[in-house]
């Protein structure tokens, strides 16, 4: 029988704003790493722990979302982890999506880094279930900023969604992207072209302006499963 022992702190993310973020930030505190700031109105903290499974480097993951989203969360079974940190609205086709590559490695100096490096990063983050699912994707503007010391890169794009269906849906969206650890980390959040539009552009822009990553000192949140013989 294979009996899942978890480790202190498996889920970070709270509902609810005020106490959530003093509950959050004693978390964080305890786990050496900066306090959040006051959130939006309207918005809830996340902070989560990608890889807690044997297959996979841990990396804290903090952003906020609108309260009325839905979490998603890596499952884990005996074989590792899959999947990642998401939240949404998804009957209306809003995300924010965490993706981490480590095909090529930590990126030094990421701020310095060409336009097609970033059109690159977010393309391949949009298109996990396939390079056949967009088209026309453009990145249409870079900003840098630094967080706690570490370079973010804010990236906003436009594409065309291809559906099973057989239809196009124009979306836009932002993306936050940084380099710690051993890759690429990248918060991308979209919505059609006309809910950005509307209405979801300001809350896309808060989502990826909260977005930070730590990388070291996490190894202790891994889920650890141990045998135990059926007797």
């Amino acid at each position: 029988m294979v009996t899942q022992v978890p480790q202190s702190a498996q889920a970070i993310g709270l509902p609810g704003s005020g106490g959530a973020l003093t509950k959050v930030n004693a978390k964080l505190r305890g786990l050496g790493v900066p306090p959040m700031d006051k959130i939006p109105d309207g918005f809830n903290p996340l902070v989560e722990i990608w890889g807690k499974g044997k297959n996979r480097d841990p990396i804290l993951v903090q952003f906020v979302h609108p309260f009325d989203w839905i979490v998603t969360l890596p499952s884990q079974d005996t074989n590792g982890e899959d999947g990642t940190i998401q939240a949404g609205q998804y009957s209306k086709g809003d995300t924010a999506t965490f993706f981490y590559d480590e095909s090529q490695g930590k990126v030094e100096k990421i701020s310095e880094q060409p336009k097609e490096f970033f059109q690159k990063a977010v393309i391949k983050a949009i298109s996990q279930k396939g390079d056949n699912v967009y088209q026309n994707f453009k990145v249409t503007k870079i900003e840098p900023k630094v967080e706690n010391g570490q370079d973010y890169m804010t990236v906003d794009f436009k594409y065309d969604l291809l559906t099973g269906a057989g239809f196009e849906v124009e979306r836009r969206g932002v993306a936050s992207i940084t380099s710690s650890g051993k890759g690429v980390q990248t918060l991308w959040c979209a919505s059609t072209r006309q809910r950005y539009n509307k209405s979801t552009e300001s809350a896309l822009r808060e989502i990826a302006a909260s977005f930070r990553i730590y990388t070291d000192g996490f190894d202790a949140q891994k889920i650890v499963y141990v045998e135990k013989e059926d007797y």
